[in-house]
């Protein structure tokens, strides 16, 4: 079943709170999480800031018991009032006690009332145990409380942890086999263009069994298309039906109840954008580079890992006419608070400036699309899905190596992997390879403008 309600956070805020509530003297600790919110039908609460309580400002604090000063509340409301954010109440249980006590329904009883006395809003209590397992439950104004299903982070591994199944969570499902198809039908995967490369991605994340899936595509099916978007027909191209459409009738066929979700819109707009927040993660597969920075920004504002496919075929002049210089893939995983695309330069201001500029003149655009896959080589129909499913392979496989360690080697080596077949060459770049900028827009949700960018603003809905 797919979680109703789930607490994402960052991978640097997870070791900051485990380094914190245990601190070494096997002594209950406490932290505050500021939390905002994505908006939709799922339940989503992301990590937004974390107030750590000071040790030494506690008092009772034993194995089992903590008492702390009512002023970090306050400063909490302070924090999260202003945007109306959530309050999560966080501390641990170093004896690895994996259900809320008591003694921690009684303190809910008493602090909660005051929360929601200062603003309603989304609140609650968390509970971390040694292992850094973290499960919650989320508290209305009349002290009702229902549990967080799930609570998940991404960095160079990919963790989830389920509220009902506390006693196995230090054990993941081992990669390939039915436990890891058990879990993947709890999740959620979202493919950002569902055509050459993005299809074959689709493809392989439905019969992998993801519980549900997201495909967002604008564009329209054409005869050109027919040699490598999966499950289309010749009816589909004449018709000029919509691929993300299309792509959607067949893949629900292939389970008694429809889980695949075609959202007919350009990924620039304000509903793609908060159809894409609802995954557990993100597989792009656009070959614009606007399309690319909107999936970096949907990752960091709304906490998900994103996997970028990309491939190209460039080539070299020889005598009076062209060969193939290269057949190139490349995979990006890109975690929230890691460096992004935008770090690792697979796009550039100077790169979106002149994508736009080509677009504002219909010539020269007209040729950069019709070049497509083969760069020099005027190509309508290119013979080019082995390359598209060997790249979208990786893609995917990237994410069952991030969930589901295989490796021998830390995850952390394989933040880029780029193939060339020609040369018959793999390469990998390491993630402290690139270079990490901040971003306001960790864990920023659906604040407005959304995603930083006026255009999706809702003033222009």
């Amino acid at each position: 079943m797919i979680p109703r309600a789930t607490l994402t956070l960052t991978v640097a805020a997870h070791a900051q709170l485990l380094a914190h509530l245990f601190p070494g003297d096997g002594k209950e600790a406490a932290a505050i999480l500021i939390c905002t919110r994505v908006p939709g039908p799922r339940l989503r609460i992301l990590v937004r800031d974390v107030i750590e309580v000071p040790h030494e400002a506690c008092t009772n604090r034993t194995d089992r018991t903590l008492a702390w000063p009512g002023s970090y509340v306050e400063q909490a409301i302070d924090v999260a009032e202003r945007d109306r954010h959530g309050i999560l109440l966080l501390h641990s249980h170093p004896g690895g006690y994996a259900a809320f006590s008591d003694t921690d329904d009684e303190s809910d009883r008493s602090i909660m009332p005051c929360i929601f006395d200062a603003f309603e809003g989304l609140h609650g209590s968390a509970v971390m145990l040694p292992n850094g397992c973290i499960f919650a439950r989320l508290y209305d104004q009349h002290g009702s409380h229902t549990p967080v299903d799930m609570v998940s982070i991404a960095g160079d591994d990919i963790r989830y942890w389920w509220r009902d199944d506390l006693l196995n969570s230090a054990q993941r499902p081992m990669a390939f086999t039915s436990g890891m198809t058990s879990e993947l039908s709890r999740l959620t995967a979202c493919i950002i263009g569902v055509s050459g490369t993005g299809s074959p991605a689709a493809e392989q994340v439905c019969r992998l069994g993801f519980g549900r899936v997201i495909g967002i595509d604008f564009d329209r099916m054409e005869r050109k298309n027919l040699n490598r978007i999966l499950n289309t027909t010749l009816a589909d191209a004449v018709a000029g039906r919509s691929k993300v459409v299309t792509f959607s009738e067949r893949a629900n066929q292939y389970r008694e109840a429809p889980y695949f979700e075609g959202v007919d819109a350009n990924v620039m707009t304000r509903g793609a954008v908060l159809a894409a927040a609802q995954a557990d993660v993100i597989f792009c597969c656009v070959d614009s580079l606007r399309g690319r920075m909107v999936a970096d920004r949907i990752a960091a504002a709304f906490l998900l890992p994103l996997i970028d496919i990309g491939v190209a075929i460039p080539t070299r002049k020889m005598g009076d006419g062209v060969a193939i210089a290269e057949v190139c893939g490349r995979i990006d995983y890109v975690f929230p608070g890691g460096s992004s695309l935008r770090d690792r330069s697979v796009y550039t201001p100077e790169t979106l400036l002149a994508e736009s500029l080509a677009e504002v003149d219909p010539a020269a655009h007209a040729e950069q699309v019709k070049a497509g896959y083969i760069q020099g080589l005027p190509e309508q129909a290119p013979s080019v899905i082995a390359l598209n499913m060997r790249a979208s392979s990786a893609g995917v496989l990237e994410f069952i190596a991030r969930a589901y360690p295989y490796r021998h080697e830390p995850n952390g080596l394989y933040a880029r992997t780029d193939f060339m077949l020609a040369e018959n060459i793999q390469e990998f770049t390491a993630e402290d390879a690139f270079k990490t900028k901040p971003t306001s827009l960790l864990a920023s949700g659906a604040a407005e403008p959304l995603l930083g960018l006026p255009a999706l603003s809702t003033e222009g809905v």
